[in-house]
């Protein structure tokens, strides 16, 4: 038997040498674009003669010959380069545009890697459709992609659109000034036989502006602004928007992300050749990137998602002389790298570079594999990344949304409304209503009435509500929608009424569940105890202390792990994704965030686990379920 195994570790030994051998190989043997001649560029070309002494032929993009000025363009070298320039972005790329090498430190006509050339095709797949420009960049570090970013734009200002302006705006105003300076070293070195203006190629102060240039001969400004005072910025008139580092904005009560993004774009006109890029490394879940990051990969929004892993950046590897030992020592995280493709050079560099870092965590923030690693919270998180996303494949958009009526019989679809349906009742199936009880003004955390099938062995979530609503009005509110689903099991967390935490006394807040309870008999209660009379009693609702809360939580994370349960809503999900253990070990949303959604699916699965049951129920507060099932 022992001779057996190591035939057989022998055997897969061997297999994984030969399979990185060939690996090695084929990147080795992958061709390398020449953007001058065209060879392996983007995009349907065609080989052409050209009237260049010093490049006979050349692969050119089949929009150059289909132009009209094609014909008129073959007899003239400066004419015909013009007309490429227009367009062959690759090509007017290595003529035309100059960068800082960060190696050398010299500049260097810009030769577009292989992860510059996956988003460039991106972005002339909607150029050349004539569709608006939309993409939203998540970024890894080192490949370039804000440079693409910048100069695609002022390609588009020079060489197809005059009069089109451009802004730039960053999470600080350096961040800002370094992407156009970028612009700057462009015209500088610009070759003045490519220019077709009567004026060199340069920035000028528009109107003794600031913040604000205009390239001469194009009338086209570039507009530089962060996103700490972006209110002088919103009367502009911008045809692009370079929105860049935007999960780093700064948010607040007066200002957020989303705001300030949505007052800047609101002036970029459906056209074709406008532009609106988002670009942005990870900085958490949850915030404006996170979800307009996750819309888009859902195709929910006109943005195109565009994720580059390191490992498709070629200049991240360390070849050795003993690819066997590398491969050798991998540990369980590098296998899975083996598994995605890499070679023991990428493995290698992987292993060497995670020395710089003080945890994994930090390693995959900066060179992360995919974007759920990228968007990774802290050690802190209690729900994993990985299996929150897991869960984040059942969410989707609601079959209606609108209100439940105070009858508690009728649904009203109104796209304004609160409510949102993703399984209208069914005759003979149970449900359970949870309600987490919020504030009234929209500055305070909001209340959620969440209605779960009531199915033991796979739960899943049917409907939802979540405003900011008085809150004798949302006990009435969630005694309706649980009339409206069977006559479902009500389970109100009653902290808020029994402290009038949000108003009003203890006594007056109570007194609007027992009302409720009048009116509606499947109502949640626990039983509590009276340490002065010895005397045990019910009250309706379920109380939240360390006890409950730690219970609940911890099922919600098995639930989650074990995928228990089938979620519907991908504002839960980010919920999960930004909840955090604290040093006292207590639970609680990060700063900033919230976990009502999260405290009504943690209430009604404890509740749903424990309906087989009913014996008495001890003094630590946790409720039983009162009502026929």
């Amino acid at each position: 038997m022992q001779k057996d195994t190591e035939e057989t570790e022998l055997t897969e030994a061997c297999l994984t040498e030969r399979i990185d051998r060939l690996r090695r190989a084929i990147r080795a043997a992958e061709p390398v674009p020449d953007q001058l001649y065209g060879m392996e560029c983007t995009g349907r070309r065609l080989r052409v003669a050209t009237p260049l002494s010093t490049l006979p032929y050349a692969y050119v993009p089949d929009t150059m010959t289909a132009d009209p000025d094609y014909a008129q363009a073959r007899s003239s070298g400066i004419l015909w380069e013009r007309l490429r320039c227009r367009h062959d972005f690759e090509y007017w790329a290595a003529r035309c545009v100059r960068i800082k090498d960060k190696n050398s430190g010299r500049d260097t006509p810009l030769i577009l890697n292989a992860a510059q050339r996956r988003m460039l095709e991106l972005l002339e797949r909607q150029r050349l459709s004539g569709q608006p420009i939309r993409m939203i960049l998540l970024k890894a570090r080192q490949w370039g992609g804000s440079t693409l970013i910048q100069m695609y734009m002022a390609w588009i200002q020079l060489c197809h659109r005059e009069n089109w302006n451009s802004v730039i705006l960053a999470h600080v105003k350096d961040a800002a000034a370094n992407i156009r300076g970028m612009y700057t070293k462009l015209l500088e070195h610009y070759p003045a036989e490519m220019w077709d203006g009567d004026t060199p190629p340069r920035f000028t102060p528009f109107e003794r502006t600031q913040n604000i240039r205009q390239i001469t001969g194009r009338n086209c400004r570039v507009t530089l602004g962060s996103s700490e005072s972006p209110d002088s910025l919103r009367s502009g008139d911008y045809a692009m928007a370079h929105l860049s580092e935007t999960a780093f904005w700064a948010s607040s009560r007066r200002r957020s992300p989303g705001a300030v993004i949505r007052s800047i774009c609101g002036s970029v006109s459906l056209l074709p050749y406008s532009m609106v890029v988002i670009e942005s490394t990870a900085n958490g879940t949850g915030d404006y990137f996170h979800s307009e990051w996750l819309r888009a990969k859902s195709g929910e929004s006109d943005l195109q998602p565009i994720f580059v892993p390191w490992f498709e950046i070629r200049s991240l590897r360390l070849e050795t002389g003993s690819p066997e030992d590398v491969l050798a020592g991998m540990d369980a995280f590098e296998r899975n790298l083996w598994r995605l493709g890499c070679d023991s050079g990428q493995i290698n560099w992987h292993r060497q570079r995670r020395r710089s870092f003080s945890s994994d965590d930090a390693m995959n923030a900066e060179f992360p594999g995919d974007d759920i690693m990228a968007f990774a919270s802290t050690s802190t998180a209690v729900f994993a990344p990985e299996n929150v996303e897991n869960l984040r494949r059942d969410c989707r958009e609601p079959l209606a949304t609108g209100e439940v009526d105070s009858s508690g019989h009728h649904f009203t679809p109104d796209r304004t409304g609160r409510c949102r349906i993703w399984e209208y009742p069914a005759r003979g199936q149970r449900y359970v209503v949870a309600v987490d009880v919020g504030g009234r003004s929209a500055r305070s955390d909001w209340s959620v009435i969440s209605v779960m099938v009531a199915d033991r062995s796979h739960p899943r979530v049917a409907a939802q509500w979540r405003g900011h609503i008085d809150h004798d009005l949302l006990a009435y509110k969630s005694r309706d929608m649980a009339r409206y689903y069977n006559s479902a099991l009500l389970v109100i967390e009653s902290n808020t009424y029994e402290t009038g935490e949000y108003g009003g006394t203890a006594d007056s807040n109570l007194f609007i569940l027992n009302r409720i309870a009048e009116e509606y008999s499947n109502m949640y209660r626990r039983e509590t105890f009276d340490a002065a009379t010895g005397r045990r009693s019910h009250r309706y609702g379920f109380h939240t202390n360390r006890a409950t809360k730690a219970l609940l939580i911890n099922g919600l994370i098995e639930s989650v792990r074990e995928g228990g349960y089938t979620e519907r809503d991908h504002d839960a999900c980010n919920e999960l994704l930004t909840y955090e253990a604290h040093p006292n070990g207590s639970f609680g949303a990060q700063e900033g965030r919230h976990d009502d959604i999260l405290m009504t699916r943690a209430i009604a699965l404890h509740v749903i686990r424990s309906m087989t049951a009913a014996p008495a129920v001890p003094d630590h507060g946790f409720g039983q379920p009162i009502g026929e099932w």
